[in-house]
């Protein structure tokens, strides 16, 4: 854990936590394009919503399947090991689907079984990763260092979606998933250098999978802030992501002008990201999850905007204030787990949070390329927003998610 002489110290003074923040830096220069890429790869090779659905949908099964495995490991073994082996599982997943892009020879089948592979890879590190910040920093920096780790990510959010945008319309997909290979290996490779040691979680030594989780339920199931907040979120997350990661390309290549116009899309939705992250450098609001449902349901506007076939200068607009306010969201839920959880349980109601979150993703994914055969995608991106403001509102009445304050 953290060393006395570290209290107080600006978490940018940490030689650890500088290591993390350059990994995080290095794996966003090729994420922030994968999505623009990944789209258009499958449109490239003749498909539309329903391949797309299902390559997302392949992505994100093994995900919830082993989410929950992931959760126990990261209480019990160096989340630092599992970083490095998850990332390089995922980089070369995604150097595979490269390879097949640019020899032309990707189908839907090998796009997904490759998905596969890297949403197996993201069950674990998604738990670990969550629990690295405690062990980085002093209690009272953690909302300056969560939004610390988010700045180089956002920031290269900023200009990645546009540049993958560009890169995609002038020479195709390949060298944007091949790029963002790369940078998973060299993310992996710092993140080998943290040498974070185990915890025993309470389940003991011997007490196995089941115990574990028995005990990480029983925590879960006793916050009402907690699990409220998860349920509102299965609601938006799998509306948010069939609208905006499944449509959203779709509706650019027919509305609007292809994959730059949906690059500057993402840009505007990382630039409010960005802007969302300084707002948490320089603000410490006291109801934490309330914060977080408020600023979180601003994500049906640019849904909304697109929708209802707004100009696109009204689109970038909707999603410059859906990003600041889902970064806002991010920093604070990630603030207020880290002071209300004990680090021996944290990977575990992670991962009880984060199946939660994403366990309706597959059945949002499929129902919207379902519903796409007999609705326009207008209609449906309406009702995704509507899903979206309605989950919010109902978390927002809950009596808990006002009485959690910052510790």
């Amino acid at each position: 854990m953290m060393a006395v002489g570290d209290q107080g110290a600006s978490p940018l003074r940490l030689p650890a936590f500088r290591r993390f923040l350059l990994a995080h830096l290095v794996s966003a220069t090729g994420s922030a394009m994968a999505p623009v890429a990944l789209a258009f790869a499958v449109i490239e090779q003749g498909g539309g919503a329903r391949s797309l659905g299902i390559v997302l949908t392949a992505n994100t099964v093994p995900a919830l399947i082993l989410l929950l495995v992931g959760g126990v490991l990261a209480d019990r073994v160096s989340r630092s090991r599992i970083l490095f082996l998850g990332n390089l599982v995922a980089g070369a997943a995604q150097a595979v689907v490269a390879v097949l892009v640019a020899t032309g020879t990707a189908t839907t089948a090998a796009m997904s079984l490759c998905a596969c592979a890297s949403g197996a890879a993201a069950a674990f590190t998604t738990p670990a990763a969550q629990g690295v910040v405690p062990r980085l920093v002093p209690p009272d920096r953690l909302q300056q260092a969560n939004a610390l780790v988010r700045v180089p990510r956002n920031a290269v959010k900023v200009v990645g979606p546009v540049a993958g945008g560009f890169v995609v319309a002038l020479t195709g997909p390949a060298w944007a998933l091949g790029w963002d290979a790369v940078t998973f290996v060299v993310a992996a490779l710092l993140l080998a250098g943290l040498r974070l040691a185990g915890t025993v979680s309470a389940g003991g030594p011997g007490g196995g999978l089941r115990a574990d989780l028995r005990i990480g339920w029983a925590g879960f199931r006793s916050r009402v802030w907690l699990w409220s907040f998860t349920l509102s979120g299965t609601a938006v997350v799998a509306a948010w992501l069939a609208g905006y990661q499944l449509l959203g390309p779709l509706v650019a290549d027919r509305d609007y002008a292809g994959a730059g116009s949906w690059g500057l899309v993402q840009g505007a939705f990382a630039a409010g990201l960005l802007a969302g992250t300084f707002v948490c450098l320089l603000w410490k609001p006291q109801r934490l999850v309330l914060v977080a449902v408020v600023t979180s349901s601003g994500l049906f506007l640019p849904l909304a905007a697109m929708g209802s076939g707004l100009p696109l200068s009204w689109v970038l607009g909707a999603a410059v204030v859906a990003g600041a306010g889902m970064d806002v969201a991010v920093v604070a839920w990630s603030t207020v787990m880290q002071q209300q959880v004990p680090d021996e349980e944290l990977g575990r109601l992670n991962a009880f949070n984060s199946l939660g979150e994403q366990i309706a993703i597959p059945v949002g994914y499929l129902a919207v390329a379902a519903a796409s055969a007999y609705w326009s995608s207008g209609h449906i991106l309406l009702v995704c927003s509507a899903v979206i403001l309605a989950a919010g509102v109902a978390n927002a009445c809950v009596r808990d998610v006002h009485r959690i304050r910052r510790r």
